[in-house]
C-alpha cells in the first residue's frame, strides 16, 4: 500500500492517530503487552502505555512469516485475547 492511501486511511477511519506514527513504532518496537485473537491466530494486538488507564494498540497479521499493520486505535482496556507477553 502507497504513503497516500495509508494516509487517506487514516483521515478518514482513524484521525485521532494522526501525527502518531512513532506512538505506533513504540508499541510495536516495546510493547507492554501483547495478546493473541481468539478468534483468528494469526492476528497479535500490541499494546504500549499512553498514559495511566489509556493504551495504544496496534493490530498486526501474520501470514507467511510477514507481519503487516491492520490498524491502529487508542484504548481504555486491554482485550481478553490470548496473553503471549508478558508471560
Amino acid at each position: 500500500m502507497n504513503k497516500t492511501r495509508n494516509v487517506e486511511i487514516v483521515d478518514y477511519y482513524h484521525p485521532v492517530m494522526k501525527g502518531c506514527e512513532s506512538d505506533v513504532k513504540k508499541t510495536l518496537e516495546h510493547p507492554d503487552a501483547i495478546r493473541r485473537s481468539r478468534s483468528d491466530r494469526e492476528v497479535y494486538l500490541f499494546y504500549a502505555i499512553e498514559r495511566k488507564g489509556r493504551w495504544v494498540c496496534a493490530v498486526v497479521k501474520r501470514l507467511d512469516e510477514n507481519g503487516f499493520l491492520i490498524e491502529t486505535y487508542v484504548t481504555d482496556a486491554i482485550k481478553e485475547g490470548i496473553r503471549i507477553w508478558p508471560r
